[in-house]
């Protein structure tokens, strides 16, 4: 048996309040999940029963399917639980197809990379 530190006590305890309900994950790379818990750790890995990742772009989102997902305690940045007694996002939010937020993404992140391009050019005018 290995020995647990008070905080592997607090964070199990606090993942146990979790189990059975609704959560919204954050990852360190910036996805956002969300899925009912079933299951952890000491780590705080979980697994997620009919998880799907939301995807956001503008006013525009996508929940897309993943299934049951595990998730390595150490990608998760935060985890909380969800009001299923309130609209999870604001009235001016439109759902859109996969497709339509994968073109969406592509058009922010060239817009964005252009963006990094002209600032580059500009930098000989050091406007400061």
């Amino acid at each position: 048996m290995s020995w647990a530190g008070p905080e592997d006590i607090y964070l199990s305890t606090s993942l146990a309040s979790y189990l059975d309900k609704k959560l919204l994950v954050l990852l360190r790379d910036g996805r956002k999940l969300l899925g009912i818990l079933r299951s952890f750790d000491q780590f705080a890995n979980a697994v997620l029963e009919g998880a799907c990742e939301r995807v956001i772009v503008g006013d525009l989102y996508c929940d897309i399917p993943l299934g049951l997902y595990v998730i390595r305690g150490e990608n998760v940045v935060l985890i909380g639980e969800l009001d299923l007694e309130k609209e999870e996002l604001p009235p001016h939010m439109t759902r859109v197809s996969p497709a339509e937020i994968k073109g969406a993404q592509k058009a922010e992140r060239e817009a964005s990379d252009l963006k990094g391009t002209m600032r580059k050019r500009m930098e000989f005018l050091d406007l400061d």
